[in-house]
């Protein structure tokens, strides 16, 4: 049974007083008025038939970017301190492109809602693409630049920022497997592209902090990796999935060194590389969904999550037995993966782990009166909460997300939105999960 905020069955735990709650959105999923910037690698990629299951585009998507004020207001009802979103680098590239994010900051601030911006959620300009894209070192520096372009006008009303959301999907599915844009299918040559994000992330923090800049972090997607058995060939690939999804990304940004035997396939003077990479963060971003089932491969192709593992991959994505229930795309709701995520990351990275802010932890499911949206929440806010307990310094939570909007390569078949969005009208709902929030949120220090 889902919590009572109000304290009627099994009210909400406290959290820390300063605690951070915020909501999340992406540039390319809400804004639409695509034609009031530059293309991006995902425009491109949705005008290939059969990329995208429903063959829509993000063309209009929310239309935030003319209902702003609409959607600010949503987030001042909902009581939240903050609001992450993303600045669109295509949308900056073109004549007048900061002047949206302008008055977006200036009516967050007015609404009492801190602007948290992500400089980078997976929609790079199409013309940086066809310059090579984040396989190319040059890519890294432009995305400095950039950084620091929109540090200069926004920084006098933005303290907190975000350099890079889930740099260990856009390698994967977009560079890898194919599924996301650009759509390349280069497997393991996608590493490159793995290493030109961590590098764009280490200048972009350097360039903010030249901006004066002092709250940085960076959102990376994690979640605990279980062998699919106790077999060895299974433990095997395991370590080597959990290596890709939570060491990849995290070591050399906290430990300034790629795991063992990665190092040597990246490109470029590395040692000198991972100096920038490693710039100290003010805080660590946490993106959790679902921990992963992984066993040895199959020889066959694996659908699982909504995505395509090829045969040829050295490890298989498994079902998680025990009847979990799963969200509309089929990822388990294991709301004690999380404690166990947290505590995890405590003990590998000990006094190299800054203080941790969950970036994005949300669910899909259809229908307005959302029930199994709030006990999803419910779940995982307390399992966030014995982490706390356990002694893992934890500085806020952003739901994922305000709006239901262009889920990638879904396209608009999966809702994560406390708020619905009819697609024709564009007319928003709240849903039953955002009054419960509301009310979980008034209780709240």
């Amino acid at each position: 049974m889902a919590s009572d905020a109000r304290g009627a069955t099994n009210p909400m735990p406290r959290f820390p007083d300063g605690f951070l709650w915020g909501v999340s959105t992406s540039a390319h999923q809400i804004e639409g008025a695509a034609d009031q910037r530059d293309p991006s690698v995902w425009d491109a990629f949705t005008a290939e038939p059969g990329r995208v299951k429903d063959n829509t585009t993000a063309a209009v998507a929310c239309d935030h970017y003319h209902r702003y004020p609409e959607d600010v207001a949503l987030l001042r009802d909902l009581g939240v301190g903050a609001y992450r979103f993303s600045i669109s680098w295509p949308r900056v590239q073109s004549p007048g492109g900061l002047d949206f994010y302008d008055r977006l900051v200036d009516e967050l601030t007015a609404a009492g809602v801190q602007p948290v911006p992500t400089l980078f959620h997976w929609d790079l300009p199409l013309s940086v693409e066809t310059e090579g894209g984040w396989l190319r070192r040059e890519t890294a520096e432009r995305f400095a630049e950039y950084a620091a372009l929109v540090a200069e006008r926004l920084g006098d009303r933005i303290s907190k920022w975000i350099t890079l959301n889930e740099p260990a999907e856009h390698t994967l599915l977009g560079h890898a497997l194919g599924t996301h844009a650009p759509g390349k299918q280069l497997m393991f040559d996608a590493l490159p592209a793995a290493h030109h994000q961590l590098l764009a992330h280490g200048l972009a923090v350097r360039a903010l902090r030249a901006a004066g800049v002092t709250d940085i972090g960076i959102a990376n997607s994690h979640g605990p990796t279980w062998p699919a058995s106790d077999e060895a060939a299974d433990v095997e690939a395991a370590g080597f999935y959990d290596v890709l999804l939570n060491q990849l990304f995290a070591d050399p940004l906290l430990l300034g060194q790629y795991p063992e035997g990665l190092g040597e396939l990246m490109p470029g003077d590395v040692a000198a590389d991972l100096k920038v990479i490693a710039e100290p963060l003010d805080w660590y971003g946490i993106n959790y969904y679902a921990p992963t089932s992984v066993g040895a491969p199959q020889g066959a192709d694996i659908e699982f999550g909504g995505y395509t593992f090829p045969a040829e991959l050295p490890f298989s994505v498994r079902e998680i037995e025990g009847g979990h229930p799963v969200t509309d795309f089929g990822w388990p709701v294991i709301p004690e993966a999380l404690t166990e995520l947290l505590t995890s990351f405590r003990d590998r990275y000990g006094d190299r782990l800054p203080p941790i802010v969950i970036t994005e932890n949300g669910c899909s499911y259809e229908g307005i009166d959302d029930q199994e949206r709030i006990a999803f929440l419910d779940g995982h806010l307390r399992a966030l909460h014995r982490a706390l307990e356990a002694g893992v310094d934890v500085r806020g939570y952003f739901v994922w997300s305000l709006l239901d909007n262009f889920e990638w390569a879904e396209g608009y078949a999966r809702r994560f939105g406390l708020v619905h969005v009819d697609y024709e009208t564009l007319k928003r709902t709240p849903k039953a999960s955002y009054g419960w929030l509301r009310d979980v949120l008034r209780a709240q220090p």
